[in-house]
């Protein structure tokens, strides 16, 4: 960001601070007084568990040219700090607004700028990764780095943007209705993306139709006529959002027809897969490395977007072969005793873990596979049962040899594979990922292959650098490997 003073204190509605100079340049946005940098803008945002009001003056005195302060706050200052604030009537609608007048202008500058939003209950991250790859074929690109996919997290995105960026890639979450509609408002995006509509954040929604009607916020908010819906034919929750986009929309699928599929399947577990891309253009075999059938999905959502910047199977074949699982999202470890890790403990979600399951069963080539599964947050009433069907879920593959639960309802999981069938002898319940990690530890050996799969809240990567220290730091599989 290289607005003037004046220029941000116009978008806010509010007068320049007396005390500073109205054509000065701000190098940035920050909302962490410990990391704000020289010149940039400070915004005091009121957190669950700190406020930034409290640590205005340790901004500035870190080099912050301004400040953005609620307005009943300003008496709290003294005067030679009060003279560096702009008063606002909240903080966090001020960083919001800040963040769509600024993408806006950055839109307007150059023809052709266009953001593309990707939303889900699952696979958002990977799709979003696959179409800032595809995109980056041919253009300059800005893409959401780590959790940035919230009220906080997108504005600080956008704020990124520059002369440099020719599109813009951002991923959008929620938890509560009216929350997407708030980031679509923010970034008016050309592009939506909906990956699918499934079981999470229950404890804030009474039905997963609730839940599809918070995730067709984004295609609702879409920029006008000439944008473009990008819709899962497959999940019939978000097929139906396209009654409701206000441009063009794009399907893609593996079941059900569809702009964009995928036929002749090879999946080849956490080594990826190989499929026939069938698209208006015609049929293409593409080899994609980033593991498991979800992922397809995920890639033919990403190629649809792409499409819109007539990027297609071309550039797919070249980008395909380079893509790597993002950490913690599905990347395959291997150890120095011969065992290998797939490390998915970023989140999980029912549909995410099935699929995570899935995807250890079909793994070709291991004398056991293991499954560590943390318990699932956010599932309100209905976690004791989609937990048990998790576990009856991962018996029924036939292709487990152990199945490990890890903190509260992960019991469930335990439990629901013993009743479908699954020797108790080969199942644990563990109350911290801890006592999971010292147990895995003491089991894993040559030839085995160990899912971790859960919640940040449980912690289970904690499971993941257990293992490294004992066994040594892990590499990742080569291409010659992965093709074998």
């Amino acid at each position: 960001m290289r607005w003037t003073v004046v220029q941000v204190a116009e978008a806010l509605g509010v007068a320049p601070p007396a005390g500073l100079d109205a054509l000065a340049r701000v190098a940035g946005v920050s909302i962490d007084s410990r990391t704000v940098q020289p010149g940039e803008l400070f915004l005091a945002i009121r957190g669950p568990r700190h406020d930034g009001h409290d640590h205005v003056t340790a901004a500035l005195a870190r080099g912050a040219a301004a400040g953005v302060v609620a307005r009943e706050r300003l008496a709290e200052y003294p005067e030679e700090t009060r003279v560096r604030l702009l008063g606002v009537e909240d903080t966090l609608r001020a960083l919001q607004e800040l963040a769509r007048q600024y993408c806006n202008k950055w839109r307007e500058a150059k023809p052709g700028r266009r953001v593309a939003a990707v939303t889900g209950s699952a696979g958002k991250t990977t799709t979003k990764e696959i179409l800032a790859a595809l995109l980056a074929a041919r253009f300059r690109v800005l893409k959401s780095e780590g959790n940035l996919n919230n009220e906080y997290g997108l504005p600080l995105t956008l704020f990124r943007l520059g002369d440099e960026h020719d599109v813009a890639v951002v991923e959008v979450g929620m938890s509560r209705r009216g929350e997407l509609a708030r980031l679509a408002e923010i970034a008016r995006p050309e592009v939506g993306v909906v990956t699918n509509v499934a079981p999470v954040h229950l404890e804030f929604f009474s039905s997963v139709d609730e839940i599809a009607l918070a995730k067709r916020e984004l295609i609702e908010g879409l920029n006008g006529h000439e944008s473009t819906a990008v819709l899962n034919a497959d999940d019939p929750r978000v097929a139906a959002f396209g009654a409701f986009a206000p441009g063009r929309v794009l399907t893609y699928g593996i079941e059900k027809p569809a702009f964009f599929m995928a036929q002749e399947i090879e999946d080849r577990g956490a080594f990826g897969s190989a499929f026939d891309y069938v698209s208006p253009e015609g049929r293409v075999r593409l080899e994609l490395t980033v593991p498991g059938h979800h992922a397809i999905s995920n890639a033919l959502a990403a190629l649809a977007a792409a499409s819109v910047w007539d990027i297609g199977a071309a550039e797919a074949q070249s980008v395909f072969r380079s893509l790597r699982a993002p950490a913690m999202r599905g990347e395959l470890l291997r150890f120095s005793n011969g065992a290998a890790l797939i490390n998915d403990s970023y989140n999980s979600s029912p549909a995410a873990l099935q699929a995570m399951t899935e995807l250890l069963a079909a793994t070709p080539n291991y004398r056991r596979r293991i499954l560590a599964a943390g318990e699932m947050r956010e599932l309100g009433a209905s976690s004791k049962e989609l937990h048990r069907e998790a576990g009856e879920f991962a018996a029924k593959t036939g292709r487990l040899d152990w199945i490990i639960g890890v903190s509260g309802d992960a019991a469930e999981i335990v439990n629901g594979a013993v009743a479908s069938g699954f020797s108790p002898d080969q199942t644990k319940f563990f109350e911290t990922p801890e006592a999971a990690a010292e147990f895995l530890g003491g089991i894993i050996v040559s030839g085995d292959l160990l899912l971790v799969k859960g919640s940040r809240g449980v912690k289970m990567e904690r499971i993941v650098e257990s293992l490294i220290a004992q066994h040594s730091a892990p590499g990742e599989f080569s291409g010659e490997e992965i093709r074998h």
